[in-house]
């Protein structure tokens, strides 16, 4: 493997399914092969005193990302020369960009000083939202077309690289983010961890993610007066943060539901993994809000590992983390309505929850376990 700039905005301590996507991969495979370019976060310092990739951290973050402001030339201007220097000491060969905007754009820069190649991941939401923007459009297409490998994290991004940004077939493949299946483990259902999550004696329904408006969370909260008609003592557990908290929280008061919803700070890694054992059911009612979408879904994964059925919106590249009917189900969450009738067939049936976890954790193991992953990544980079 060539000597690999991994250069990405978002990497731990940073929370969020790209960074760990990063995280898994390239702690796996070549580590002294690899040395990461990241965003600076107050809380680095906790990652990079113990991991086994030498890291950089870069002023990688910017609320511009055009050309046509003074803030965003600025950027790159900043951001070119810091990456220029980590290059220069690594003697890297080849980098590995972690979105095709801005770090498309970057990688699309050196290549045209340094004559250095760079392959370009795609998530879906970033080239839906640059396609938005006439500015932005010409910035990704500079990176699209200058990478000699885009990896795309679905099918479904794929296509929107295929068919909207007439990407070369060759050079796009799909690579689908996993999980580590000896850490996201199934586990006896627990009355005592139930209790210490605030869940004690309740059915519960489980989302993990950032509280924004694609992630859908007002959508199962309008349906819950439903789903408790049929189930009263399901509780929502909601985790996550974001823009969308405060709106949420109205929500819930207006529909007097603060008995059913429960709203989870940030957790650690080990009461992470305890909520996705001991929920009963879990849900990603994702949508498409404009141009904003769901690349992929790497919370449906984790928790069908731990032995959960799933139930995710149909928009984006969630169908591919599941078997449709077998581990979980593909629903319009668009209305309310539409999540009722499977949340509770699910709730109300034990022996279905427990034969859709089963065959949801066999999926994972065989197909989305990262050292199968990993090792099928890396064979491709040893390639280029």
């Amino acid at each position: 493997m060539k000597k690999t700039l991994l250069l990405s905005e978002i990497f731990p301590p940073v929370k969020g399914g790209t960074g760990r996507w990063f995280w898994e991969v390239y702690t796996r495979i070549a580590k002294g092969d690899v040395v990461v370019a990241a965003g600076q976060d107050d809380k680095s310092d906790d990652v990079d005193t113990t991991s086994p990739l030498k890291t950089y951290r870069l002023p990688l973050s910017s609320w511009s990302w055009g050309l046509k402001s003074l803030t965003g030339l600025k950027y790159y201007f900043s951001a070119l020369r810091a990456v220029l220097n980590v290059i220069t000491q690594n003697d890297i060969e080849i980098i590995h960009c972690g979105r095709c905007l801005p770090e498309g754009f970057i990688g699309f820069l050196i290549s045209k000083i340094k004559g250095i190649p760079y392959i370009c991941y795609v998530h879906g939401e970033d080239v839906e939202t640059a396609a938005t923007s006439r500015e932005l459009s010409w910035i990704v297409n500079k990176a699209l077309g200058g990478a000699t490998r885009l990896i795309a994290n679905s099918q479904n991004t794929a296509d929107i690289l295929l068919d909207k940004w007439q990407t070369d077939p060759a050079k796009t493949m799909v690579f689908n983010p996993g999980v580590d299946a000896s850490l996201f483990i199934p586990a006896p259902a627990s009355q005592e961890v139930k209790s210490q999550l605030g869940w004690e004696n309740q059915k519960v329904i489980l989302t993990v993610g950032r509280l924004q408006e694609r992630k859908g969370h007002d959508k199962l909260i309008e349906a819950l007066p439903h789903i408790i008609e049929r189930v009263p003592n399901a509780l929502y557990a909601i985790i996550g943060d974001g823009e969308r908290k405060a709106a949420l929280h109205t929500l819930v008061q207006k529909l007097n539901l603060e008995a059913h919803v429960l709203f989870m700070s940030e957790l650690d890694d080990e009461q992470m993994i305890q909520c996705y054992q001991q929920c009963d059911v879990f849900v990603l009612p994702n949508r498409t809000v404009g141009s904003d979408i769901e690349g992929f879904g790497m919370v449906l994964v984790e928790a069908q590992a731990c032995e959960r059925p799933v139930i995710a919106g149909d928009s984006g590249g969630t169908s591919e983390t599941m078997l449709l009917g077998e581990t979980g189900y593909i629903v319009d969450c668009t209305e309310p309505q539409a999540l009722v009738g499977k949340i509770c067939d699910l709730l109300e049936n034990d022996t279905l929850r427990e034969s859709m976890g089963k065959a949801g954790r066999k999926h994972v193991q065989q197909t989305l376990d990262w050292p199968v992953l990993s090792q099928a990544l890396k064979d491709e980079f040893d390639i280029l």
